[in-house]
């Protein structure tokens, strides 16, 4: 095949969620509430489809199950990564993931935990978002969670486009409003929801809480990862490494010229987050545009990418 993989992205509505999508990204959103682009996905709950090629038209978990050679045979029962775009027109409930284990015990054999990390594309100025809690002792999270006090229990952290976060299993987080980010995760939509500002949705009905699990699951006190970012420079591109951690690394090609890549791992995700180039693989050449969002497969080991283009690139 030695070919990328372009997929469709498709979109959910969010009670927080805006237009951002479309005005950035030209994306086809159902309403001005859309919250989430699942951009590369195989979860069941939101599956991409391959726009081009020998698999056109299939579904990702389609063509994981049936070409798993294009994966390296990689040894995971499901498509291990997700990738999303979000727009925060909102702030987004604050909220928990469990790690696997957790996640297989209480929701399910098939379930996963949700490791995750965010790249911010663009915010308001002076935009924040929450990233953990300032709880010593769960006794401490508890109490305070009871008697409300979540600004005294909750860290908020001053962000700017081009930041980036690394969000393990465990840590209370939640996206404010004004934010547009990348979000590679592990392939899981269990969330646990802490607090949602007492909200209702058109019907006036709260959301529900899962108080219970999320305190099971938070990590207390709250731990930061030291992250060091590398930058490799190349002719035509700049690299830089974003985090490489247990379920995926994540890198950021800023594209300036003509760069050659040797693909290292199983395969890999990219999303075109700004400018336009092209990708030749072999004696094919790909325009790659702001918004695409493919797969490199396994059998593609060297390709160039010629123009001018923000990239996130990443690979489990």
């Amino acid at each position: 095949m030695t070919e990328p993989l372009f997929l469709q992205p498709i979109f959910k509505e969010r009670i927080w969620g805006g237009s951002t999508l479309k005005e950035e990204f030209d994306y086809p959103i159902p309403s001005n509430h859309t919250g989430e682009c699942w951009a590369i996905s195989a979860h069941k709950n939101g599956q991409s489809t391959v726009t081009n090629g020998t698999y056109a038209g299939k579904s990702l978990h389609q063509v994981w199950e049936k070409a798993p050679h294009l994966f390296g045979h990689y040894s995971s029962e499901v498509f291990p990564l997700l990738t999303k775009i979000l727009d925060a027109n909102k702030d987004l409930s604050v909220q928990v993931h469990p790690d696997d284990s957790y996640a297989h015990e209480h929701e399910g054999p098939q379930e996963f935990g949700k490791t995750e990390c965010w790249y911010i594309i663009d915010c308001e100025p002076n935009a924040e978002l929450i990233f953990g809690h300032h709880a010593q002792t769960k006794e401490e999270f508890e109490r305070l969670m009871e008697e409300g006090r979540w600004e005294q229990l909750l860290r908020r952290v001053p962000i700017k486009p081009g930041d980036f976060f690394y969000v393990p299993s465990g840590t209370i987080h939640a996206l404010c409003e004004g934010t547009l980010v990348l979000e590679t995760q592990q392939s899981s939509d269990t969330t646990y929801r802490v607090y949602d500002y007492d909200r209702t949705d058109n019907e006036g009905n709260k959301r529900e809480l899962h108080l219970q699990k999320a305190m099971d699951v938070t990590t207390i006190p709250h731990e930061d990862n030291e992250l060091s970012f590398v930058e490799e420079h190349r002719t035509g591109a700049v690299i830089t490494t974003l985090v490489q951690a247990e379920f995926f690394q994540v890198f950021k090609y800023d594209i300036n010229g003509a760069a050659s890549f040797t693909q290292n791992g199983y395969f890999q995700l990219f999303s075109v987050l700004d400018g336009q180039a092209n990708i030749s693989v072999g004696s094919d050449s790909y325009s790659i545009n702001k918004g695409d969002h493919f797969i490199l497969p396994n059998d593609v080991s060297n390709f160039t990418i010629d123009g001018n283009a923000t990239i996130i690139v990443s690979q489990p």
